[in-house]
């Protein structure tokens, strides 16, 4: 009898520890990565707004910056590689890459580590299902460049600048030269493809009249500091460009000679990101079926790529109204 006794109250304690509940101090640690492109924080560009998205989301889901891990890449694929492997290796359940030169990295260490969630920003070239390619509507944000731009210019012409090793130069281009024509059918739109030599290039597009220019170009800033020099007060060219990519064009300096920026907002992308691995959700909208390829593309509608007078004041009506229509799909650039 005794003993029976002991089976009952044994088979009762095990049942009680098994119906238990867990205490936050056992839950499992979330570990959360970012790898910035070079330079790391404090570049005034890419890395630096991705940061303000890292840290919203520190604060807003309580994070404990112990569990985040923030690493910089030297700039050579084999670092990348290197440093991105180390963190899946360490259990980092989420690896946040910043930029596109990511993309061969996160392709071939996402395939090591199919139970790591990575996310790749301003990118949507990597065909894995445990990769979030989160990127902008380029397309959407020069299509109203364009036509502001035609809006703007007093001559009636304006030019395009772009890097010659740039692929998507000539794409940029055209769907830029249909926005502008989409308010000024007789605007007159010269484009210009550099390289580090570009100087004189720039000095005859502006001679030529352009009083509205907008440039890619991204290595240096060679373009904004050229059109400075050659500006007088008999002749001035305005420059528009894309943040964060020219990170150059945030320097209070060259504020007077810009004219609008499109600014795409990593910030929101890291930060949204985060808040989903948090919520133990993905971000894994269909960008290309064909390809396999998953994430999300920010649009002017959701404010995840913008554009945006220097001067803080708002675009003009018709552009507001392209921009209105671009939304609701009446236009498609």
């Amino acid at each position: 009898m005794a003993n029976r006794k002991f089976k009952l109250i044994a088979l009762i304690s095990t049942f009680s520890l098994l119906h238990l509940p867990i205490q936050p101090a056992q839950a499992a640690t979330l570990k959360i990565a970012i790898v910035y492109a070079e330079g790391g924080r404090g570049d005034n560009g890419a890395n630096d707004l991705a940061a303000v998205g890292l840290e919203k989301a520190i604060i807003k889901n309580k994070l404990s910056r112990l569990d985040i891990r923030e690493q910089i890449t030297n700039g050579t694929l084999g670092d990348r590689i290197t440093r991105v492997r180390f963190l899946a290796k360490n259990n980092y359940k989420l690896i946040i890459c910043i930029g596109s030169a990511y993309a061969d990295t996160v392709k071939r260490i996402s395939n090591e580590f199919p139970s790591t969630q990575f996310a790749i920003i301003d990118d949507e070239s990597v065909a894995m299902t445990n990769v979030s390619n989160l990127s902008f509507a380029n397309r959407e944000a020069l299509y109203v460049a364009g036509a502001a731009l035609a809006l703007a210019s007093k001559s009636g012409k304006i030019g395009f600048i772009a890097d010659k090793a740039d692929s998507s130069a000539a794409a940029n281009l055209q769907v830029f030269t249909k926005g502008a024509q989409s308010l000024n059918a007789k605007i007159k739109v010269s484009n210009l493809l550099i390289d580090h030599s570009g100087t004189d290039d720039i000095k005859k597009m502006i001679s030529a009249g352009n009083d509205q220019i907008f440039s890619t170009w991204s290595k240096s800033d060679l373009v904004i500091s050229t059109i400075a020099a050659a500006n007088s007060k008999s002749r001035k060219a305005l420059i528009s460009g894309v943040i964060p990519d020219q990170f150059f064009l945030n320097i209070s300096a060259g504020k007077k000679n810009q004219y609008l920026v499109i600014k795409k907002r990593y910030d929101i992308a890291v930060e949204q990101m985060i808040n989903a691995e948090v919520a133990n959700k993905n971000i894994l909208d269909i960008l290309d079926e064909v390809k396999g390829i998953y994430g999300y593309r920010y649009s002017l509608k959701d404010a995840g790529i913008s554009v945006g007078l220097v001067s803080g004041a708002a675009l003009p009506t018709k552009v507001r109204t392209i921009t209105s229509s671009i939304n609701s799909k009446k236009i498609r650039p």
